[in-house]
């Protein structure tokens, strides 16, 4: 298997200045390949402390120049808020500076501060997405780009310096929503995954996007890569305590960020399946019910339970690559650089050992 660190920079509460977070994560991202990570890996998020990372193809531009191997993820790059000129270009710079190790993440977004912040329309952000993405994928395998769509108009010109290789098999999408996994399965492009729903319909939804995918493009799709919250420690109890802390406490902000407990999702064309939050949370023991349903899904516990919970994990989505979160929710520096420490020195190498999905799971390619 793969394994990938991703580092997201948050800040909640403003409990520390801004440098002081940057200081320290990005300290642990630059341990990612001595560690023996295979990716570092970062979000892109605007304007609250959810996750401070506004330009991620600039961070990892730094993590370029910080290594020498490890490869590149964004998790994601998120099209509706960018001219998709400039992305291509930023990408197409960027493999070719790192020697080809980009690993290209793509989303449409969710937050409704940032889109107003952009002033970019909600409910054009999955059109909007899928212009973006489709000029810029094809942009990336013929050296220039040209579109004339509903939203995108770019007259030709090439990308200058020409993309190396091709990004076919290293393009991924996060997808939440049923009808965003079949506009990836069409577009031949891989999905990103974090765990956030029953395993039960992570398992139905795959089906479905591979099915689309081998129809539209003749072929099997690229194993997912999934990401997780993770926390590990030699003692059981104490992972858990922490984890209902830390990985509980960025459950927090992800209710804050996103507004689950408000109800403008339900109502904002293309949204509504992310508006269904809002019905668990606000109903009678809600609250508590959906976190500890987070905490179920995320990666807590002893070496063995953790690398227990990954292949769960594989189980269920047939994920070859899994990216570690060791650091978040206000989690003390001393902390996240034992938990990551104590995840790649006993974690990592046994999950380099993991068979591929199809492999280790008898399912015919």
């Amino acid at each position: 298997m793969h394994v990938g660190l991703s580092v997201i920079f948050q800040n909640p509460g403003r409990a520390r200045p801004d440098h002081e977070v940057y200081v320290d994560d990005l300290r642990l991202a630059r341990q990612a390949e001595p560690l023996g990570f295979d990716s570092i890996w970062s979000v892109e998020h605007h304007f609250t402390d959810y996750t401070m990372c506004p330009d991620v193809m600039q961070f990892l531009t730094y993590m370029a120049g910080c290594t020498e191997r490890i490869q590149l993820g964004s998790m994601v790059c998120v099209l509706p808020w960018h001219d998709p000129l400039r992305v291509a270009e930023q990408v197409a710079m960027l493999d070719v500076m790192s020697g080809g190790r980009v690993i290209f993440g793509i989303g449409r977004g969710t937050g409704r501060v940032e889109f107003d912040g952009f002033q970019v329309d909600m409910p054009e952000a999955r059109a909007r997405f899928a212009e973006s993405a489709d000029m810029i994928l094809n942009g990336l395998e013929c050296g220039f780009v040209e579109y004339d769509g509903r939203y995108i108009r770019q007259p030709r010109v090439d990308l200058r310096p020409q993309p190396q290789r091709s990004f076919r098999g290293r393009t991924y999408a996060a997808a939440i929503s049923p009808e965003s996994a079949e506009i990836m399965a069409r577009m031949g492009v891989g999905l990103l995954i974090i765990p956030q729903k029953p395993w039960k319909v992570h398992r139905e939804e795959l089906a479905t996007y591979r099915g689309i995918y081998r129809e539209a493009n003749g072929e099997e799709p690229p194993p997912p890569f999934c990401a997780g919250w993770t926390f590990v420690d030699e003692s059981a109890d104490r992972a858990e305590e922490m984890a209902r802390t830390y990985i509980g406490g960025y459950w927090d902000t992800v209710v804050r960020h996103y507004e689950f407990d408000q109800d403008h999702l339900s109502k904002t064309p293309g949204y509504e399946f992310h508006g269904q939050m809002y019905e668990r949370l606000t109903e009678p023991g809600g609250q508590e019910r959906m976190l500890d349903f987070f905490l179920g899904l995320q990666v807590w516990g002893t070496p063995e339970q953790v690398y227990d919970k990954i292949v769960t994990i594989q189980d269920n989505t047939h994920n070859d690559a899994y990216m570690a979160v060791c650091s978040y929710a206000g989690m003390p520096y001393d902390e996240a650089e034992r938990n990551m420490g104590l995840f790649a020195r006993e974690v990592l190498p046994e999950l380099h050992q993991l068979a591929p999905a199809y492999e280790r799971l008898g399912i015919p390619v």
